[in-house]
């Protein structure tokens, strides 16, 4: 959800960032060019806003001016003040913190939206029409909009307007039932999973508007939903509920319908194995040294491994537990079988770096300091000043942008003035001028 209340501030013009010219992402990117109005908050909405600025867009994130987004409050862990939960999600984009209770604020956000190409929001119900903010009053101001709303049950739900964060989405979608142990209560995702679907969808959709808009100049409403995000992410769980008209069971760490396709323990930790074919189980047969398990008609095809699970998992424990996890890592991807050790976290990204995947992004925030983010899933080679090494301009001081903003929509300097001086609109001091990023952090040991 977003917020409409007032807070206080002040401030002066801020100083570019080193990502691309104040705050953007750096130019050259295939949405270069698209001005996006982001009015959402939390999670679904800034990763999909987020994934729109590493492409290029220019991304306005308006914001409460006396607290920002809920996210940015979300501490331990913080850097520089700053939560770490918002710094995961608002790269490379610029900050107008402005009280919507405002009439002049208000007037500005309006304009903004109307010049926009994209507005993302995730309002209560009713809000953003009540505010002049909605798909119809922008629509009529800018027929080629695409305009994203973001939801947590949908517009059609009964009762309307029931909040949805994601906790309560896992819940209610089947999520918590389908993730777990067998013998173990439903369990919650380790990450919220629903915001992350949603703000996927929501990105892929107005791409989708997005191409129609330049062919024809047509406008689109998108609506995203939590709920239907999850449904549509548990892919194959779902249909599976579908096909036998029963409630998949949880199966932990295994996979219901592909044996072996799990986590094993080794000699010294854990490691997962995912021969997913014949041939993959013949190999894992012969790394393991025991040809007499490639040979037994009970495991001659996956159906029949998947019936004698059991008895088949019992053998293939015993036999990796006799070395540890290196050597088994080792010779199983030189046979060319699947298999991962079980990282941590931090583990799994200085493993990756160290691989050369570059997963993480240099940056240095004004009040943080050095930063190291992690970028988006995809690559673009096409892009040149998407390169590799390119750094990411840092997520946004709370209402960093807001004078350069209001300027840019028009606003006279006295006018923007007279909003900051009665805590309309909160300007952040100018951050001090970065030296040069940092490459991202040594791989681990």
């Amino acid at each position: 959800m977003t917020d409409e209340t007032a807070g206080t501030g002040a401030g002066a013009a801020p100083a570019p960032s080193p990502g691309g010219a104040d705050g953007a992402a750096p130019p050259g990117r295939p949405l270069a060019g698209v001005r996006v109005a982001d009015l959402s908050r939390v999670l679904a909405g800034p990763y999909a806003t987020m994934l729109l600025a590493d492409l290029g867009a220019d991304v306005v994130k308006i914001e409460h001016p006396g607290r920002g987004d809920d996210t940015r409050a979300w501490g331990p862990p913080w850097a520089g003040g700053e939560a770490s939960y918002f710094l995961a999600v608002n790269r490379n984009k610029r900050s107008l913190a402005v009280d919507l209770k405002d009439p002049d604020g208000l007037a500005a956000v309006q304009d903004i939206c109307a010049a926009a190409d994209v507005v993302v929001q995730n309002f209560r119900p009713g809000v953003a029409d009540r505010l002049g903010l909605g798909y119809a009053s922008v629509r009529a101001r800018n027929p080629a909009v695409v305009y994203c709303s973001i939801s947590g049950f949908g517009p059609e739900h009964d009762p309307p307007g029931r909040p949805g964060f994601d906790l309560i989405v896992q819940a209610e979608s089947g999520f918590m039932a389908a993730t777990g142990s067998p013998d173990g209560p439903p369990t919650k995702a380790g990450v919220a999973i629903t915001d992350v679907l949603t703000g996927l969808n929501a990105a892929v959709a107005v791409l989708g508007a997005l191409v129609r808009a330049r062919a024809d100049g047509r406008g689109e409403h998108v609506s995203v939903s939590l709920v239907n995000s999850a449904l549509s992410g548990l892919a194959n769980v779902t249909q599976q509920a579908l096909v036998t008209g029963a409630e998949p069971e949880r199966v932990g760490n295994t996979h219901g319908s592909i044996v072996p396709y799990q986590a094993f323990p080794t000699a010294d930790s854990e490691i997962v194995v995912a021969a997913g074919n014949d041939s993959l189980f013949q190999r894992l047969c012969a790394v393991l040294r025991r040809p007499d398990l490639a040979d037994d008609p009970r495991y001659a095809t996956n159906p029949l491994r998947v019936a004698h699970r059991a008895e088949l998992v019992a053998e293939i424990s015993a036999a990796l537990r006799a070395r540890p996890a290196a050597e088994w890592v080792r010779d199983l991807l030189d046979a060319g079988v699947p298999v991962g050790r079980v990282r941590g976290v931090l583990d799994a990204v200085r493993t990756a770096q160290a691989a050369g995947d570059d997963v993480l992004l240099a940056a240095h925030h004004p009040a943080a300091g050095p930063l190291e983010l992690v970028r988006a899933g995809f690559r673009l080679d096409s892009a040149p000043a998407a390169g590799r090494r390119a750094p990411a301009a840092p997520p946004p001081l709370l209402g960093e942008h807001s004078a350069r903003v209001l300027a840019e929509a028009g606003l006279a300097p006295e006018r923007v003035a007279a909003l900051i001086a009665r805590g309309a609109v909160h300007q952040a001091a100018p951050p001090p001028r970065p030296g040069p990023a940092p490459r991202p952090g040594p791989p681990a040991g």
